[in-house]
């Protein structure tokens, strides 16, 4: 079983691997501190488990956690954190098990075969739970690398096919979610202007109507106006006015 240890003190990532070297049939395959580096460790070697620190800096384990749920394979999550406050969320995310520190050899053996029975008859969901707090970044793979974007820095999205494609401040980007469960998460931050379309709000400057009778948005940062769909005109120039 293949694991990354994700945990911002050394002492700890210390003692975890130290257990691990107790346990037979595993393999620590990286070490990280932070949210960022777990995600690209993950992209970079397919892990079977992650042992998930909670309180890190930048993107906490949480968010981490539910970035994990859209990998495929989707590794086994267990929280490893020094605070017992955050169960209800751990398990929100999907997490098979809370190991509060310092962890004790017995509770890591246990928490090792709950993933091992896990990971042996999993059969990954097409969409995980997105339980606990919203995310700040959208995470992008790309070619077992992966980018994160920042929400605040989304300008629109746009459905194309079985993707979504994020239009942001530093370019494009393709994301394997439903342009409904974004819509969802981030409903206040984005408003639907067509079917296939969500536009920040921050982004919005007018409507314009063509000679030919159909409406565009204007975008503060947009290289070409959006189509809108007749059925979101009437809501659209509302949430305008009210910008």
């Amino acid at each position: 079983m293949k694991i990354v240890i994700a945990d911002d003190e050394p002492l700890a990532r210390e003692r975890l691997r130290t257990l691990l070297a107790e346990q037979p049939g595993v393999e620590v395959v990286a070490e990280v501190g932070d949210g960022h580096e777990a995600l690209h460790a993950c992209a970079a070697h397919d892990p079977d488990l992650v042992l998930l620190d909670i309180a890190m800096p930048g993107i906490d384990g949480l968010e981490v956690a539910r970035h994990l749920q859209a990998f495929e394979p989707r590794p086994v999550v267990v929280f490893c954190t020094a605070y017992d406050a955050h169960a209800l969320s751990a398990f929100d995310a999907e997490a098979v098990d809370y190991l509060v520190k310092p962890v004790r050899p017995e509770r890591l053996a246990s928490a090792l075969q709950r993933a091992r029975v896990l990971t042996a008859g999993r059969q990954d969901g097409a969409e995980g739970a997105r339980g606990g707090k919203r995310r700040t970044h959208l995470c992008a793979r790309l070619r077992g690398s992966l980018r994160l974007i920042p929400v605040e820095d989304v300008r629109y999205l746009q459905a194309e096919e079985k993707y979504v494609v994020v239009h942001h401040a530093r370019g494009e980007d393709l994301i394997e979610e439903s342009l409904k469960a974004l819509e969802d998460e981030f409903g206040d931050r984005f408003v639907r202007i067509h079917r296939n379309c969500l536009v920040a709000r921050h982004e919005l400057v007018e409507l314009k109507r063509g000679l030919d009778g159909h409406v565009h948005a204007i975008l503060r940062h947009g290289d070409k106006p959006l189509e809108v769909s007749r059925r979101c005109v009437a809501q659209l120039r509302d949430t305008i006015r009210h910008l």
